[in-house]
Order: C-alpha cells, then structure tokens, then sequence
C-alpha cells in the first residue's frame, strides 16, 4: 500500500471509549473508517455514518488495514486473536487484556505474523507527560530519584469488569515506566474495597525501577476530587505534571547559596526558581491514532507496543498479588527480560 492510498480502519466497541475513537478515526487523515462493530447496534448515534455489524468477521471480510479495538477488557484477547490470524493489525485499548496469560498470547500472535499492533495507553500522548519525558531524556533533572502520581475522582460509571488496579493505575504504571525509560523491578501495595463491588475500589502501592528510582501510586474511584497528578524528583528539582489541564511545572533547587547560618547545616535543597512551561495542547486521542496510523504506513513512530503493554499487565497482576499477600512481589526477572 503506498502512502497516498488511505488506510482502510475499523471499529471495536461502541461504548464510552469506543464512541470517541469513531469521532476521531472519521476525521483522521489519510484514514477511511469503513464500519464499527457492536452486537448492541448504534443506540446513541456515534458511528459517524458508517455501517454497524454484529460480528468481527464481518469487518475483517470488508477488508481493513487495522481495527481498533474498544470493546470490553475481557474481550480483548479473543478479538484481538481474531484479527491477528486475519493479518489485520490493532490497537488495542488498554489494558492489552484481562490476564498476564492472555497478554502474552496476543503479543505472541501479532509478533510471529509481523503486524503492527499497539495499546491505547492515552497518556503517553498528553501534551504534558511528552514534554517531561523529552526534559527527562535531555538531562534536564539530572538523575532521578522519586516518582509520584495520584490519580483519584468518582466512581467511573463506564466500568463493569474490572477494578481500579487494571482500570486506573495501568495508566500510571505505563506512563512511569515511559517518561523515565526504566522497568519495574518490584513493588508492594494495599488495596481496599468500599463500593460492595467485587473488585478493589482504591491502591496504595511502592515499587522501585531498574536504575533504583523509587515509585509511589495512589489511585481511588470513590474521591469526589478528581485529580491526576505526576512528580518526578531529582538532582536539579521537581516536574510537576497535571495531566488533566496538560500542565508542566519546574521547580528548581536554589543556585545560590544561603547565607542563613540555621540552614546551611542542612545538607539538602532549597527552592529555587519556579517555570511553567507554555506547550502546545492538542488532543491526546487524535495524536494516539496519528502515530498508530504512521505505524501502520510503516513510519517511525511512538507507539505503545504490545509488549510494553504485557509488562505494564504483569507490574499490575503484582499490584493485586502484593496486596492479596500481603508481601512485596520481586519483578526483577521480568525486568531483565525486557
């Protein structure tokens, strides 16, 4: 296929995610959305004209280039299997899938047949969290020590499967891994159930990376602050990254010497200069398909793999293992596996 060609796309799910991936895949450029997929039809008028099918089959027998695939979690592995032995590429919503099993088998059969195939890991785009991983890889803060993140708000009435581990804090445990280019090489939590639901309503959890950075995530559903918070600590100051305004804040260590006889016995860091940086916002879901679609074309682009993916599913089933044990689970082997 050459580049002037447009990239035939199809649809997945319908649903809260779902109906936003049709509003951007039908204005993409260089990309015609051909149907959706969605055994409940179009309830709520958001598949942007094009036809609504009950089955995947029936999509992969129109011909497409790739699918995104916004359909239930627990879902994602046998749609994605489907596509994979059609050779039809994917993106995938996050997570990958349900299971650490599961997440294997998906990379393993777009892997061996050379798809492209991605996770829809939305914060890697956030015109924030970009530019701290750009600062961060440029040397700005000097060595890392400490990343934090809250991510707190009311119960997200879209979710049915899952809990706050694998709904919520896969977004954390991938962007913490992305923005430092480290892996996780273990971590400990606590989990607590509120809402009579079956699954975790809230996590605390520590964990350390592979250059020894320490982690810290808390994340809860049952907050009526919503908040989406991201530090990262080190040898030249503090980012400060709120990715629900895309807002990136520098705080720096003083560069000047104080002369306060009570404070220079003190062998740490005093405030410095403070930076807000002015970036450019586009919309982090356009900006998540236009490098889904270069991928496809065969362009660099950055991209969540699939296996970026997997290992953001396993540092998660350690989360709830941890809590469940009560132990801190050891992720090094996975890390050297990387």
């Amino acid at each position: 296929m050459t580049t002037a060609q447009r990239l035939r796309a199809g649809l997945i799910g319908l649903g809260s995610m779902g109906r936003h991936h049709a509003r951007v895949l039908a204005g993409l450029e260089g990309v015609e959305l051909v149907a959706v997929v969605d055994p409940m039809g179009d309830k709520n008028g958001w598949a942007q004209g094009v036809p609504v099918l009950s089955t995947v089959e029936e999509l992969i027998s129109l011909g497409v280039d790739y699918a995104v695939v916004a359909c239930p979690t627990a879902l994602h592995e046998e749609v994605g299997l489907k596509l994979a032995e059609a050779g039809v590429g994917a993106l995938v919503e996050k997570p990958v899938a349900d299971t650490v099993d599961g997440a294997r088998r998906l990379v393993e059969a777009f892997e061996s047949r050379g798809l492209v195939a991605g996770v829809g890991h939305i914060e890697r785009c956030n015109p924030a969290l970009r530019s701290l991983r750009q600062r961060l890889e440029a040397g700005e803060l000097g060595d890392v020590y400490q990343v934090v993140t809250r991510r707190q708000g009311p119960f997200p009435h879209r979710i049915a499967d899952v809990g706050v581990v694998k709904d919520l804090a896969t977004h954390d445990i991938d962007l913490t891994g992305w923005v430092t280019g480290q892996t996780y090489t273990s971590i400990s939590a606590r989990t607590v159930s509120k809402s009579g639901r079956p699954h975790e309503d809230m996590v605390s959890a520590v964990g350390q990376l592979s250059d020894g950075t320490m982690v810290n995530h808390l994340v809860n559903w049952l907050s009526p602050l919503k908040e989406r918070f991201t530090s990262v600590t080190g040898e030249k100051g503090c980012f400060i990254a709120d990715t629900l305004t895309a807002d990136l804040t520098f705080y720096s260590n003083a560069a000047q010497a104080t002369e306060w006889e009570a404070l220079q016995a003190f062998r740490g860091v005093a405030e410095g200069d403070m930076i807000r940086y002015a970036i450019p916002k586009r919309e982090p879901l356009l900006v998540e398909h236009e490098l889904f679609r270069d991928a496809v074309l065969g362009k660099s682009s950055d991209i969540c793999t699939l296996r970026q993916g997997l290992r953001t599913v396993e540092v998660a089933a350690a989360v709830l293992q941890s809590a469940a044990s009560g132990t801190t689970v050891d992720l090094s082997a996975h890390a050297a596996a990387q």
